[in-house]
């Protein structure tokens, strides 16, 4: 089958390949792949930047995101048949959406929103799952609590807003003056168009901060908590959470926490918190968020589609920062570009 591969760690490590098609354990899904989607951690994994956690062996399929059609099964796989069609992000170690087949297990596996297609559902579930993970498992937010969520038309930021608030929250979100209109028809409260504004001279008193973009703006992002207030960041820097979650040995939690020094000790400072975020993956929390797609309180936002033999086009449109908002999805279908 065609896949676009990482044959090694860097920016042009990733070319089209022929591979084998993937095998199928008892407790696997095999899916005909109609549509995946791009995702910053896809770079991040093609620069080795977590190879230390996360240890692929090269040649491996890239690809977070995935939607199609499931053409067998394992032995052991009970409630997803044959025909059925599915989305999922794949657990660490076993993605490979950027192909024409993957084998995914079945707990990291969901129906398909059913008021979505294929392409848009593919542009869902690592980014929704995210969103979730963050505000309802780690942050627990609750009506009337305020979060700041930056770059809020981006893929992850459009939809923790509509998370957000559909959990009740104000919602406040930094973007720019294009796209302004898109934030606030998503639900944000308060939109600031960091083009003309410092978000931390008009904001204060939050509860969350979800920040995407790291450096000076995460450090600003804690001045605007209240006491006792979170700060989650999904670049980094990491901490020794985030060795624990993938299991790593205990040295690399200290690594991990060493390379947040800074940052907590700012937070400490301050009276608020810092915490690294990765996602995991999660199919009955796809479930969960795939009734909330089909009742119209979520919904994908897509920026672009490209055909599949132009997916590292697609991947370098997200790298080169020129998507304008939401996702870019690559799509099976020959004719949708």
């Amino acid at each position: 089958m065609k896949a676009f591969v990482v044959e090694k760690y860097g920016k042009d490590g990733v070319r089209a390949a022929e591979v084998p098609e993937p095998t199928v354990g008892d407790r696997d899904v095999l899916v005909k792949v109609s549509a995946a989607s791009i995702n910053p951690l896809d770079k991040m994994v093609r620069n080795g930047e977590f190879k230390q956690l996360l240890k692929y062996k090269a040649p491996f399929v890239l690809g977070h995101d995935v939607a199609g059609v499931v053409t067998r099964v394992g032995s052991a796989v009970r409630g997803i048949e044959v025909g059925d069609e599915v989305y999922a992000r794949p657990r660490d170690l076993r993605v490979g959406g950027f192909a024409e087949f993957i084998a995914i297990d079945v707990d990291d596996v969901a129906p398909k929103p059913a008021s979505l297609t294929l392409q848009e559902a593919a542009a869902v579930p690592l980014v929704a799952l995210a969103a979730w993970q963050i505000l309802v498992d780690r942050a627990r937010v609750k009506p009337g609590q305020k979060v700041l969520i930056h770059a809020g038309a981006g893929g992850l930021g459009s939809t923790v807003i509509q998370l957000a608030k559909h959990l009740g929250a104000t919602v406040a979100t930094t973007t720019d003056t294009k796209t302004e209109e898109l934030v606030r028809s998503l639900g944000a409260d308060v939109v600031v168009d960091y083009t003309k504004e410092d978000f931390s001279t008009v904001l204060s008193g939050y509860d969350l901060v979800l920040d995407s973009l790291g450096g000076a703006n995460l450090e600003k992002s804690l001045t605007v908590l209240k006491p006792g207030g979170l700060a989650i960041s999904v670049v980094g820097p990491p901490d020794a959470g985030f060795a624990k979650q993938l299991g790593a040995p205990s040295f690399l939690g200290l690594v991990m926490n060493t390379l947040s020094r800074k940052i907590r000790r700012q937070a400490k400072a301050l009276g608020v918190r810092y915490q690294f975020f990765f996602m995991q993956a999660n199919g009955s929390q796809l479930r969960k968020l795939g009734a909330l797609y089909d009742s119209g309180k979520l919904r994908p936002v897509i920026d672009s589609t490209f055909p599949f033999d132009r997916t590292l086009e697609a991947m370098a449109h997200v790298e080169q920062g020129r998507t304008k908002a939401g996702k870019v999805v690559v799509s099976m279908v020959p004719d949708n570009g």
